[in-house]
């Protein structure tokens, strides 16, 4: 069984978002020595409309639709992001993982 030596965090680009997936990034090398995490930071649309009430375009899945995209064409191997913002739904293909 081979072990994974690199994994990729995709997170929103935001100050709380980046300290978020920093801290998992750092638990995780302290806990697997040897393994490499790099961020992708990504804007997402809700990080984009200032204009207009989230409720109104789209609620919650603004914040973490371009996340999951990363996650399914291969940017990315997960993401950390806030629970408030997660939809009950998820695309086929991911799941949830909370800590």
């Amino acid at each position: 069984m081979s072990s994974i030596t690199k994994l990729r965090i995709a997170t929103r680009k935001s100050q709380l978002a980046m300290w978020q997936a920093e801290y998992v990034r750092d638990r995780l090398m302290a806990a697997h020595s040897g393994l490499e995490v790099e961020l992708v930071p990504l804007s997402t649309k809700g990080d984009k409309i200032l204009d207009t009430p989230l409720s109104k375009i789209g609620g919650k899945g603004l914040f973490v639709k371009e996340l999951e995209d990363a996650m399914l064409d291969g940017r990315a191997d997960i993401a950390v992001h806030s629970m408030k913002d997660v939809p009950m739904h998820f695309p086929e293909g991911l799941g949830l993982s909370v800590i």
